[in-house]
């Protein structure tokens, strides 16, 4: 395990305010994990504030990582890398998407011989989350008691998401959708939410709050015809997500207090995706192009 100093953009006093919106989102900050990485992924966050997600570093490599709050004086980046996980240039390696409040982070990385593998990682230990007859798993999302969710693929190569409490897997096939079932977050009074991919290739979104016997649909009223992506919920039932446009732009979404909020990084107004919260409505995002170009953001949502 590696430490790097974390480089931040500067900070943006921008504010933002969409059409309608209930909240006004502040103190937009760009995350660069170091000074020569080629992009910055910013996916889950926790109550303390700590980041979980990727970088691409000046050689192309991808290694997963944990960022300390950007609220202490100096954020201490962790570089996590696995031995068994590729390494090489312009691959999909290694990359966190939530981590708990005991430092608990879940994720993902592809093995030497191109196979997916699933994982929680604490204080430099990995353990990997094994699906009987998967093929793929990826760990997405875990609470504070450590029920972890995700996604896996079957021997026969259709996706479904996950909930894995202990020993238990449950999986979770929302209604309505074709491929790609994803169970992305969870809170600790276990509602989780999931997407997938329906019959004329729209995301379509829902939150369980008894893993998977019934769904509630979720759909920012702004969306177009590529619907919305629904991301991770925090311990008051907000939810950050992805909602794409009329035009297929992409916009961050905060549902809070029953209202949906899209906003956009200043700097990404079109490209912004919205993947992480916690309970202060601190926000984390991507924007760019993705392709070695996205730069990871964080926010604050006020009312």
């Amino acid at each position: 395990m590696q430490h790097r100093r974390v480089v931040l953009g500067v900070l943006s006093l921008f504010l933002f305010v969409a059409a309608g919106a209930a909240l006004t989102f502040v103190f937009f900050t760009d995350i660069n994990a170091t000074q020569t990485a080629q992009e910055t992924d910013t996916y889950g966050m926790n109550q303390a504030g700590v980041i979980a997600g990727d970088y691409v570093d000046g050689n192309g490599v991808q290694h997963g990582m944990l960022l300390t709050s950007l609220a202490t004086l100096v954020p201490k980046l962790t570089t996590i890398d696995r031995a068994d996980c590729v390494t090489s240039p312009s691959s999909t390696t290694i990359a966190f998407y939530a981590v708990n409040t005991s430092g608990v982070a879940a994720g993902w990385c592809t093995k030497a011989d191109s196979t997916v593998i699933g994982f929680t990682w604490a204080k430099g230990q990995f353990t990997d989350v094994t699906i009987p007859g998967s093929t793929f798993v990826e760990a997405i999302g875990i609470n504070d008691a450590g029920a972890v969710v995700g996604t896996y693929k079957d021997a026969n190569a259709a996706q479904h998401g996950f909930l894995l409490v202990g020993s238990t897997v449950t999986t979770l096939d929302p209604p309505g959708t074709v491929s790609t079932d994803t169970a992305w977050g969870i809170n600790n009074a276990g509602v989780i939410t999931i997407y997938g991919i329906d019959a004329n290739g729209a995301y379509v979104s829902f939150t369980t709050a008894d893993q998977g016997k019934t769904y509630t649909p979720f759909h920012d009223p702004n969306e177009g015809t590529l619907g919305t992506a629904i991301h991770q919920i925090n311990n008051h039932g907000d939810i950050i997500a992805t909602v794409f446009d009329a035009s297929n732009n992409r916009h961050a979404v905060l549902y809070h207090a029953g209202q949906y909020n899209d906003f956009d990084d200043p700097n990404g107004v079109g490209t912004t995706r919205g993947v992480g919260l916690n309970d202060n409505l601190v926000l984390v995002g991507r924007y760019g192009s993705g392709v070695y170009g996205g730069i990871g953001f964080q926010t604050l949502a006020k009312p």
